[in-house]
């Protein structure tokens, strides 16, 4: 069997909390845009742990434990990408695997119905203009007040934990956990996140088809891959596919070092 041909890449990242260096191999290949996904998710956990241990340093330690799944009622939202890996990763689960959660997920979408709010959520999924804060935000709001469990809880833990949605990764807390039963009362503290992976894979998606960057709310995510099947087969030479997303990663640090009136350091990689 043949090997597939492999580029290592040397990574820097320049992060408020320090810097990152990391490595990985990119196929030469033409690859689907789901072969990365892995690969920047690491990246943003790798962010993730500086800031995390600068707040540990700071007395400030993560209060987030296995169990917790307070925020497991929340809208998460998932990149285009992100949608099609979670597509890639149920179908490889066992068929009585399969069955139970598509019957949670028909459950979910019972009650969004019931309450008005599946057919918008499939509105944000499809719609054709990058979504504003002013229209997000009331469906948040409503999604929470049900304290519905996330389709893919099973007995408070995650049945998709090595796919699950970045923006799960990235909500991590310092705040006591009693607080986050109710987090539009109570108010917690998060630990900061250097580069948001769910947007940076949204804008990619956006570049490489040409469509506005778009995030999918995680209980129609199925269906919504479903539905845009044909366009996960594409394919992209694998090094290019891995330069776009560092591109939109830097976008992203530089920003939040211009937010805090620091000039952005120079970020790099290298073959």
């Amino acid at each position: 069997m043949t090997t597939p041909s492999t580029e290592r890449f040397e990574i820097a990242l320049n992060t408020p909390a320090g810097r990152l260096t990391s490595a990985v191999d990119v196929p030469t290949a033409f690859i689907p845009v789901t072969a990365i996904v892995p690969l920047m998710r690491r990246l943003g956990e790798e962010a993730q742990a500086l800031e995390e241990a600068r707040s540990s340093e700071e007395g400030q330690s993560r209060s987030c434990q296995k169990g917790c799944a307070a925020c497991c009622r929340m809208l998460v939202p998932l990149s285009p990408p992100e949608a099609f890996a979670l597509r890639e990763f149920i179908r490889s689960l066992t068929s009585e695997q399969q069955e139970r959660i598509a019957a949670r997920l028909a459950e979910a979408k019972s009650i969004l119905l019931t309450h008005g709010l599946w057919n918008q959520l499939v509105e944000l999924g499809e719609s054709s203009q990058a979504p504003e804060d002013d229209t997000l935000e009331p469906v948040n709001q409503a999604y929470y007040a049900l304290r519905m469990p996330c389709p893919f809880l099973d007995d408070d833990l995650c049945s998709i934990y090595e796919e699950r949605p970045a923006a799960c990764r990235e909500l991590l807390v310092t705040s006591p956990a009693e607080q986050c039963l109710d987090m539009a009362k109570n108010p917690v503290v998060p630990i900061p996140v250097p580069v948001r992976i769910g947007p940076v894979l949204g804008l990619l998606w956006g570049e490489l088809t040409n469509t506005p960057p778009r995030l999918i709310p995680l209980p129609i995510a199925l269906d919504w891959a479903e539905r845009h099947q044909p366009e996960s087969r594409r394919t992209w030479q694998g090094t290019q596919l891995l330069d776009t997303a560092l591109d939109k990663v830097w976008r992203f640090l530089s920003q939040t070092f211009q937010q805090s009136g620091n000039k952005p350091p120079a970020n790099e990689s290298t073959v």
